[in-house]
C-alpha cells in the first residue's frame, strides 16, 4: 500500500474469548471506532484491512470486534500491533485544530526568536494536550497547548512560537 497511514490506536491485549481486542486510543475522534468503520492493523510490515462490527468502552480502553474475527485465536496475533487509517480517511479539521502528525517534528521558538527544540511527542493527560519538546542539549521541555503559551502554529513551515511562562524551562 503506497498511501500514507496514520496511527489511531494500539492493540494492547485481547479481551474475553469472542475475538474482542483491547485498544489504547491515539485519536480524539469517537467515530473512528464506530461499527462499520474500516481500520488497518499493521503486522509484520503488512496492512490488513478490518471492518469494525462492535465497539464498547471498558475501564478506559476501547474494546473492538472485527468482521470475520469471532474467536480469541483469530485476534491473538494482533497484540502489540498498531491500528491505522489511510490518508483518505482523515477528517477535515476546524481552524486552529491540528493532527498530531502535523505538530510532531515542528521547531519551537520563543517570542524572542530563540529556538528551544523540536516537538517529539504529544501527551493527553487531561484538560489540554502537552507537547514534549526535545532540546538540542538538556532534558525535554513540556509545553501546555493553551492560548497563553502557544501563540503561533505554522504547520506548513513546521514552526511554532511560544510565550514561555515562568518555570517552563526549569
Amino acid at each position: 500500500m503506497n498511501e500514507r497511514m496514520f496511527n489511531v490506536g494500539k492493540i494492547v491485549n485481547t479481551h474475553g474469548i469472542r475475538g474482542e481486542v483491547k485498544v489504547l486510543r491515539i485519536s480524539d475522534f469517537e467515530e473512528r471506532f464506530a461499527p462499520g468503520e474500516k481500520l488497518f492493523v499493521v503486522k509484520d510490515e503488512q496492512s490488513i484491512e478490518l471492518e469494525i462490527t462492535a465497539h464498547r468502552m471498558h475501564k478506559g480502553f476501547d474494546l473492538l470486534q472485527f468482521e470475520g474475527y469471532t474467536n480469541i485465536n483469530d485476534v491473538e496475533t494482533f497484540k502489540g500491533c498498531k491500528l491505522k487509517i489511510s490518508e483518505a480517511q482523515l477528517t477535515e479539521l476546524q481552524q486552529d485544530e491540528y493532527y498530531y502528525h502535523e505538530i510532531i517534528g515542528c521547531e519551537v521558538f520563543t517570542t524572542a526568536g530563540e529556538n528551544i527544540g523540536k516537538i517529539k511527542e504529544i501527551l493527553s493527560p487531561g484538560a489540554n494536550d502537552v507537547w514534549v519538546v526535545k532540546q538540542p542539549a538538556g532534558k525535554d521541555i513540556l509545553i501546555p497547548y493553551i492560548d497563553d503559551v502557544v501563540t503561533e502554529v505554522d504547520v506548513a513551515n513546521k514552526k511554532i512560537v511560544v510565550e514561555l511562562m515562568e518555570g517552563l524551562l526549569d
